[in-house]
């Protein structure tokens, strides 16, 4: 399976907990999508956030409705947290985001490795379509942090590495 990577990073000048307190509420998932993805959390009631907890939510991928499931494999407030997907429309999936105390704030890491069933389709698709819009999405997230945290984005980065085996 050929694998595909997007990392990115922001500074903010705020407080590690508070930080990781908007991160890691699942209803903020919103704010931080773009609109035009339809983005809506399927699962009822109050999540509480823990390693093995399960988000059900609801997106459009090329204007179509797509079910996407995520599990929380690894929750280490509030330091880091990964979620995977249990269900959508790649075939891997896995999110690291990582969140270190700087003297200026906190520094903010995403960390995105995903593969695209279909072969040789996939890479294709991938090439004339996801990656562009990985990168939009992570595009808009970082203007969203830049302005949900006192618009004052120390510093950002993007980095999309061609991919590799896994």
């Amino acid at each position: 399976m050929k694998t595909f990577s997007l990392k990115t990073q922001e500074v903010v000048p705020v407080p590690l907990e508070e930080v990781f307190a908007f991160f890691s509420n699942p209803e903020n998932l919103r704010e931080l999508t773009p609109v035009n993805l339809g983005f809506s959390i399927l699962t009822p009631g109050n999540i509480v956030m823990a390693c093995g907890a399960v988000i059900d939510y609801r997106i459009r991928v090329g204007g179509f409705p797509v079910r996407w499931r995520t599990v929380i494999s690894e929750y280490d407030p509030p330091r880091r947290f990964v979620d995977v997907q249990g269900r959508g429309p790649y075939s891997y999936w896995k999110h690291t985001h990582t969140f270190t105390a700087l003297p200026e704030g906190t520094l903010i890491e995403d960390d995105v490795e995903y593969a695209l069933p279909l072969g040789i389709f996939g890479q294709i698709v991938r090439h004339l379509f996801v990656r562009r819009q990985l990168e939009k999405i992570f595009s808009f997230r970082s203007q969203t942090i830049h302005r949900l945290f006192s618009g004052k984005v120390v510093s950002s980065r993007t980095k999309i590495p061609a991919g590799s085996e896994a």
